[in-house]
C-alpha cells in the first residue's frame, strides 16, 4: 500500500529517519539532490518547499516542489543544473510517481517543472506517471546541458583534442596570468570572486548569500574548487566548482572586461580541468545549462533538459492554456506536415 505526505517544513525531514538518510546520503551525487541545497534556496532565494513524498515499505519517492503564486513548480532555480525525483535504491519509480500524481491531483491544477533529464529517465517517468492519472501532460526543450566524459584520458591527452585557437590561447597567454586552485573555503578568495564577478560582463548575482552558503559548507565537506587567476598579483578571473561522486561541476565562472586581453578564463578553466582530471580523477564534467558559445570548446557533449506542463482538464482556469495548447500542436503539425 503506497502512502503519499508532505512536507511544507524541511525540518521535519530532520525527524524521519528514513528520508533524512535518503536526502542526506553521500550517494545522492549531487548538491541538487540534497536537503541542503534546499533548505539554501528556501532560506536565500524565497522559494516556498513542498516534499511530495510517497513510500512503500522501505521505498521511498520524493517529488521536491514549490509553492507559489497558485500553482506548483519545481523547487529549484537558476543555480540549480537539474531537477528530478529522488528514488530510494531498489524503489518502484513508476509506481511511486504515479501514487503522487494522483494525490497531487487533489492538491494543484497546474504543476510545471523544468530542467527535468532524461539520460536517468526522469522526464520520461513523470510524463508517464502523470499522464496516466488525468493530467494534461505537455512536454518540450527547454534547456541544453553540456558535459565532458573523460573514458580514462589524462589532462594532456584531452587538452591534445581541444580546437587549434584554444591551444593556441593557452600557449601564448598561459604565462601572462598566475593560477592558484584551492580545495577549501578561503574568505579572502571568495571575496574576489565576489568583486570580479561584479566587475564581469555576467548579470548581476541573483543570490550572493545563497552561493557563499553553498561555497562554505562544499568548503567544509572537500568539494569546493575554487580558482583565481592574477595578473601583476591582482585577482582578474575567478571559477567555482565542486566535485563529488566522480563528476566535477562548473558553478560560476567570471573575468574582469579590462583584462580580457590576456584571457585569464582560459588559462584558469585550463588550470581547473587539470585540477579534477589529473588529481581528483573524475569521469565527468558538467558545465550546467545554457548553450554559450565557449562550452563547445571544453566540452563534447550535450542532453537536453525538458519541461514538464501538467493541467487539470476539468478544472476550467485551465481551459484556455488547453486550447492554446491543442492549437500550438496543430500548427506544428502543419507546419511539418
Amino acid at each position: 500500500m503506497i502512502a503519499v505526505d508532505y512536507h511544507a517544513d524541511l525540518k521535519e525531514v530532520q525527524c524521519d529517519a528514513a528520508l533524512f538518510a535518503l536526502l542526506s546520503s553521500p550517494e545522492q551525487s549531487a548538491p541538487f539532490d540534497r536537503l541542503d541545497w534546499w533548505h539554501g534556496l528556501q532560506a536565500h532565494c524565497g522559494l516556498s518547499p513542498m516534499l511530495a513524498v510517497a513510500r512503500d515499505g522501505d521505498q521511498i519517492a520524493v517529488l521536491p516542489l514549490h509553492s507559489g503564486f497558485g500553482q506548483l513548480t519545481g523547487l529549484s532555480n537558476y543555480y540549480s543544473f537539474r531537477l528530478r525525483p529522488i528514488l530510494s535504491e531498489g524503489a518502484d519509480g513508476p509506481a511511486l510517481l504515479s501514487a503522487i500524481a494522483r494525490s497531487l491531483a487533489g492538491r494543484a491544477r497546474r504543476i510545471t517543472l523544468s530542467a527535468l533529464p532524461d539520460e536517468d529517465g526522469s522526464a520520461s517517468m513523470l510524463a508517464t506517471a502523470f499522464n496516466a492519472n488525468g493530467w494534461n501532460v505537455s512536454r518540450e526543450t527547454c534547456d541544453t546541458n553540456h558535459i565532458l566524459q573523460l573514458n580514462g584520458r589524462s589532462f594532456a591527452e584531452y587538452l591534445g583534442q581541444r580546437p587549434g585557437p584554444l591551444r593556441t590561447t593557452l600557449k601564448r597567454k598561459a604565462r601572462k596570468v598566475d593560477c592558484i586552485v584551492l580545495c577549501h573555503f578561503d574568505e579572502q578568495a571568495w571575496a574576489a570572486y565576489e568583486a570580479i564577478y561584479a566587475e564581469s560582463w555576467k548579470p548581476s548575482e541573483g543570490s550572493p548569500d545563497f552561493l557563499r552558503e553553498f561555497a562554505k559548507a562544499e568548503g567544509a565537506s572537500g568539494r569546493i574548487r575554487l580558482g583565481i587567476a592574477f595578473a601583476d598579483q591582482q585577482p582578474v578571473a575567478a571559477q567555482f566548482w565542486t566535485v563529488e561522486g566522480g563528476t566535477a561541476f562548473i558553478h560560476k565562472l567570471a573575468h574582469l572586461e579590462a583584462a580580457k586581453p590576456l584571457s585569464p578564463g582560459t588559462s584558469l578553466s585550463a588550470a581547473l580541468f587539470e585540477q579534477v582530471i589529473d588529481q581528483d580523477r573524475v569521469s565527468l564534467i558538467d558545465f550546467g545549462t545554457g548553450d554559450d558559445g565557449y562550452k563547445r570548446d571544453w566540452m563534447e557533449e550535450m542532453r537536453p533538459r525538458y519541461r514538464l506542463d501538467m493541467l487539470r482538464p476539468a478544472n476550467p482556469r485551465n481551459w484556455a492554456i488547453l486550447a492554446k495548447n491543442t492549437f500550438s500542436r496543430l500548427a506544428a503539425r502543419r507546419n511539418h506536415g
